[in-house]
């Protein structure tokens, strides 16, 4: 906290056990990139990504089958639309997949399970109004799931925490761009 007086206040010096941190590190070298400071429990940070995992694949399969169904006067530029939103949520469920390898989980890709682990649902929609607004629900529900994650992981995971705010700002524009195509649907 800065002082009352307009000074700046001096930061304590950077102090660390380097020799400490080399034994830790040469002790449980195989646990990759989870060190004993990692500040969450590991299991439960898995799951909450599988979850995240589970919710990026329903909205690939929903765009896709978005992008395939659009039908009418103007519906190829909102095809496009769905299958560009497909390919970026793909892109996040195989960020979220490394990531969960990276923390010693294996990444949930069985379809038996996905719809149940995922936050949003596959809503299919039945004209172009309808996808569109089952797309943009879906958008929604997964900006309030990342932003929830983002408090969850703060900074016990930084890194975590990083790719969740990337992949939150892409559904957010998501949003918009929806939001937009239902204006002049």
């Amino acid at each position: 906290m800065a002082p009352d007086d307009g000074t700046v206040a001096k930061r304590s010096p950077f102090v660390a056990d380097v020799a400490a941190m080399r034994e830790r590190a040469r002790k449980s070298m195989l646990d990759g990139a989870v060190t004993d400071t990692y500040g969450l429990d590991e299991k439960a940070a898995v799951k909450v990504l599988n979850e995240a995992l589970a919710t990026e694949l329903v909205c690939v399969l929903r765009y896709k089958r978005h992008a395939f169904m659009a039908r009418g006067p103007n519906s190829e530029p909102i095809a496009n639309e769905f299958m560009e939103h497909a390919k970026e949520e793909a892109a996040h469920a195989d960020l979220i997949a490394a990531r969960i390898v990276q923390l010693g989980g294996e990444p949930d890709f069985s379809p038996d399970s996905l719809s149940g682990r995922s936050h949003s649902e596959y809503k299919e929609g039945k004209d172009m109004r309808s996808m569109i607004e089952e797309d943009l629900v879906a958008e929604r529900i997964a900006i309030d799931s990342y932003r929830e994650m983002v408090r969850w992981f703060g900074e016990h995971d930084s890194t975590t925490r990083r790719m969740l705010e990337e992949i939150l700002a892409t559904e957010e524009e998501h949003a918009d761009e929806l939001a937009d195509l239902l204006q002049k649907s």
